[in-house]
């Protein structure tokens, strides 16, 4: 079984850094709770894994396809709960792609493969969220 470990350490105030895959990763708070507002915020960072998760699985499944797109974007709006523990409550992704004669049935295959087999950070998301998506063909 795979496992994941990381140290995230204390600089000051509410800063912290953390080691993740040799690269150096802040997290900090907003200076109305003793930030510095020198770094993203945890949750956030919890889109940007799904978004980069997914997006990473659609762009290789679709060079593996052989489907040429010259943009490819995907964006995540997300509602936190009111109460504390305030959590994501509804995730929605919109996976955006411009090419020439796209082909459409390949695009939502390899997003409903990420969706559906490859994407772990969506299948997480998926047990304590709402989740949606679609495809924007720019």
């Amino acid at each position: 079984m795979a496992k994941h470990e990381i140290d995230l350490e204390w600089e000051s105030g509410m800063l912290f850094h953390s080691e993740v895959n040799g690269h150096k990763v802040y997290v900090d708070a907003d200076p109305s709770v003793g930030g510095t507002n020198k770094a993203p915020r945890p949750k956030p960072l919890m889109l940007v894994a799904l978004a980069g998760c997914t997006a990473m699985d659609v762009v290789s499944l679709l060079n593996k396809m052989r489907v040429p797109f010259e943009y490819f974007n995907v964006k995540v709006s997300a509602d936190l709960t009111e109460e504390h523990p305030k959590v994501y409550s509804k995730v929605h992704l919109i996976y955006q792609i411009k090419g020439d004669n796209l082909d459409k049935e390949k695009v939502e295959k390899a997003v409903n493969l990420s969706q559906e087999k490859y994407c772990g950070v969506g299948a997480m998301f998926k047990k304590f969220a709402e989740y949606t998506f679609e495809i924007q063909y720019l």
